[in-house]
């Protein structure tokens, strides 16, 4: 059975997504439980899918639950839809929207197919992750480990920087001339 690729990308900033392989047959629920799992985030609110088109202009929608909102056309329910059924087109987009409240946008892009399943793999399953997830309920996701990661990932500690060449805003060597420049036979160079 052939897997669908899907690159779902935070709306805020685009450096930020998450792989995930799906099976045609897989349907929608199964589907926000992975995007929610790959981003950390809990299951508490309600979400939606919208099919998309290269604009990113909304198309027909597909709910978590029924809840007899009025609409143009009547929405499809997560359970009941299989993925497979709404992919019309081999880039086919999907704009996902996570607790109304906050307001949490994702786009959803298919980027491949593979002919076969990975066997090692439980689908659907997220293979590919880029950038720090955003934080579901604020700051509180840099706290401990998150902090540390980040420290890591950027080195965020003054420690080093001094060999680095980094110093304090303002500093000047002393080393090469007064205004930072090296003398070379009357000319001067940039050394920067």
């Amino acid at each position: 059975m052939p897997v669908l690729k899907f690159r779902v990308y935070w709306e805020e900033d685009e450096s930020v997504y998450r792989d995930i392989a799906v099976k045609p047959s897989q349907n929608f629920l199964q589907f926000h439980q992975a995007i929610l799992t790959a981003y950390e985030f809990d299951s508490k609110h309600k979400a939606t899918f919208f099919r998309s088109n290269d604009n990113w202009q909304r198309g027909r929608e597909i709910i978590l639950e029924a809840d007899n909102q009025p609409r143009k056309a009547e929405p499809l329910l997560m359970s009941d839809t299989p993925i497979g059924a709404m992919v019309k087109a081999p880039n086919q987009k999907f704009i996902y929207l996570y607790d109304f409240a906050k307001n949490w946008t994702f786009l959803v892009e298919l980027i491949g197919v593979a002919k076969d399943e990975n066997a090692k793999l439980s689908y659907p399953a997220c293979v590919r992750k880029e950038g720090l997830a955003p934080s579901q309920y604020g700051t509180k996701g840099l706290i401990g480990d998150k902090l540390v990661e980040m420290e890591e990932k950027y080195d965020l500690n003054r420690e080093g920087m001094s060999e680095e060449g980094y110093g304090e805003e303002g500093e000047e060597s002393g080393e090469d001339g007064e205004d930072g420049m090296e003398e070379s036979g009357g000319e001067e160079e940039n050394i920067y």
